[in-house]
């Protein structure tokens, strides 16, 4: 295996044409919290994150499609919490259900839909991750959950709160 930090030119198989293209259309997303919701038995923290000409109405058709997910979230593990992301991006919308399970890990499921058709999300294809803006929210997300509820101090309720009170808004890249 070759170090690529003595690789005088780049791989044939990276695509440079594509890298450059994607680096050129960069931009910031913004991103605002929907609140916390009880759903399906679930504490949800609710964002949403919305390409440029792009605007999310509110958290209910993320919610129900969080809802009908997480009402069989027990066998995979799930502890009761998790965090949405209601997604208008550029070519279509996405809802992502990001659910704190057993042994410190977590459970993601990508819904897939056209813009403005929440009954046309459908779930993604098997291997489908979060884009560099959803990414952005859910890395938050983790130092959010290990800061306040893993290592906070006090009850669950008052690190639970924390927790729900620790949200990201702004521009994210």
């Amino acid at each position: 295996m070759a170090d690529l930090r003595t690789v005088s030119a780049v791989p044939a198989s990276v695509d440079v044409p594509a890298l450059a293209a994607l680096a050129d259309t960069h931009h910031p997303r913004a991103v605002r919290p929907l609140g916390t919701h009880e759903v399906a038995g679930h504490l949800v923290k609710a964002y949403a994150i919305e390409a440029p000409g792009r605007e999310v109405e509110g958290a209910e058709g993320g919610l129900a499609v969080a809802e009908a997910h997480l009402a069989g979230a027990g066998p995979r593990g799930s502890l009761g919490v998790a965090v949405l992301l209601v997604h208008a991006g550029g070519d279509g919308d996405y809802v992502l259900v990001h659910t704190w399970i057993e042994g410190y890990m977590s459970d993601l499921a990508v819904f897939v839909g056209p813009a403005g058709q929440p009954e046309g999300l459908r779930p993604g294809r098997q291997g489908l991750a979060p884009c560099v803006w959803e990414a952005a929210v859910l890395a938050h997300e983790r130092d959010a959950w290990v800061r306040c509820v893993l290592d906070g101090d006090g009850e669950f309720d008052a690190r639970l709160a924390a927790w729900s009170a620790d949200v990201l808004e702004g521009e994210v890249r």
